[in-house]
């Protein structure tokens, strides 16, 4: 132990003892002094094993994405409610509609914002200035919520596949922060055509336009795979269901999408046309030049 905050976990039979000292967390305040204060006890609670600090809601974002790439999300944030900008409310709304919403436990000096907060399924409600013995109840509770959710993740039966071509509710209403011109947007993981890499950024391609997130591709295709995006080229994922059609010409593959033509390697064309297959037929004659694959939907160029 390194403090003497208590710690509800650590005693009696229900210890979630793998949990203790495992906890990755992220504070988040506009306030230098409050945000130092915060992040001093949360690095002194045996059960939190690394903590992020970042000064604004855009930057929460940014790690809380990047925590995602790398295959290590964090398992809850510390969260001021009035900063400039997008402030804390608005946060946690955006949070609220990621594949896997992280735990949220508010940490402000205003009672006022209660109810909203708890309307937005908070974890916790803290008013400043932070006593340690109730931000520890606060961990306890986020130990509890985590091992609830590893528990609901592995259950007894195997689940049924969803076909390769459907993107899970969940995840299509995830949110993600792009780069545009200095202005940080937010679009919606279904609106995404398709994925460029573009040096250390990636560049996600809507229907309305483009922007860049920092984030490899490999990443990308790891974390959204489950939501029907699959990689065509080194330099390219796209989501098959937009696809509009997959051509073969001149012994050369590639795929249209919203007007766009992209390239297919060789190297991941066979996995590519089977996915389609699944989805799509073949529609002979009518017309159709030889060579071109229409997806199911009735899409087309």
């Amino acid at each position: 132990m390194t403090s003497g905050l208590p710690c509800p976990i650590c005693e009696g039979p229900d210890r979630r003892g793998s949990l203790e000292r495992s906890l990755r967390v992220l504070a988040v305040d506009d306030e230098a002094p409050a945000l130092e204060d915060l992040v001093y006890l949360l690095r002194s609670d045996p059960r939190i094993a690394h903590v992020e600090a970042v000064t604004d809601a855009t930057k929460a974002l940014r790690v809380l994405h990047r925590a995602m790439d790398a295959g290590q999300p964090l398992d809850a944030v510390f969260l001021d409610i009035r900063m400039p900008g997008l402030d804390g409310l608005d946060l946690a709304r955006v949070l609220s509609r990621f594949a896997q919403p992280p735990p949220v436990v508010f940490v402000t000096a205003h009672q006022q914002p209660a109810v909203e907060a708890f309307e937005l399924k908070a974890l916790d409600y803290l008013l400043k200035p932070v006593r340690p013995e109730r931000l520890a109840e606060s961990v306890h509770r986020i130990v509890h919520e985590v091992w609830d959710s590893k528990t609901a993740t592995e259950p007894a039966t195997p689940a049924p596949a969803q076909p390769s071509n459907s993107t899970p509710p969940e995840m299509g209403d995830e949110v993600i922060p792009v780069e545009l011109g200095g202005v940080t947007r937010f679009i919606r993981l279904a609106d995404i055509r398709y994925v460029e890499a573009h040096g250390d950024y990636a560049r996600l391609h809507t229907a309305t336009g483009s922007g860049l997130v920092r984030a490899a591709l490999n990443g990308l295709e790891e974390r959204w795979r489950s939501a029907g995006f699959v990689r065509i080229h080194r330099s390219h994922l796209v989501s098959i269901g937009h696809i509009d059609e997959l051509r073969l010409e001149e012994g050369h593959l590639s795929v249209t999408i919203g007007g766009a033509v992209l390239p297919v390697s060789r190297r991941h064309a066979r996995h590519l046309r089977q996915l389609l297959v699944r989805r799509a037929r073949p529609t002979p004659g009518a017309g159709q030049p030889a060579g071109v694959l229409q997806p199911r939907n009735g899409l087309g160029s």
